[in-house]
C-alpha cells in the first residue's frame, strides 16, 4: 500500500514520534522492551513510530501513547468546536428552491 507523502502528514508524524521519544528516553522509566511488551508491538515497529514513519497503522500509535500516558491528548482531535462547525457551515453552498406553485383558485365557471 502506498502511503501519501504530504508534507502537513510528515510535519505531525514528526512531532509525534518526537513526543513518543522524548517521553521514553533513558531518564524515563520506560525501556524500549517495556514499551514493547506493554504495547504489544515489535522492536522495529516501535524504532518505526518513533521515527514517524507513515506506514505504521494508526492503532499502532495509540497503543504507544496509551503505554505512556498520553493517550488523553487524542481525545483533543475530534473535539467539537462550535466555531468552526459555523464556519463551515456558512462556506457550504445555499441551495436553490423552485419558486412555490400557488394553488389553483376557485375563480373558473364551471
Amino acid at each position: 500500500m502506498t502511503v501519501g507523502r504530504r508534507p502537513a502528514v510528515i510535519a505531525i508524524l514528526v512531532i509525534l514520534s518526537a513526543r513518543v521519544s522524548f517521553c521514553r528516553n533513558p531518564i524515563s522509566r520506560f525501556s524500549m522492551e517495556t514499551v514493547c511488551s506493554r504495547a504489544d508491538i515489535s522492536r522495529p515497529t516501535l524504532y518505526k513510530v518513533e521515527n514517524g514513519d507513515p506506514s505504521v497503522a494508526i492503532g499502532i500509535y495509540v497503543q504507544v501513547l496509551r503505554v505512556l500516558g498520553l493517550v488523553e491528548d487524542l481525545s483533543s482531535i475530534a473535539k467539537e468546536d462550535v466555531l468552526r462547525r459555523r464556519l463551515q457551515d456558512e462556506s457550504l453552498p445555499q441551495r436553490k428552491r423552485a419558486p412555490r406553485k400557488k394553488p389553483p383558485t376557485g375563480d373558473s365557471d364551471g
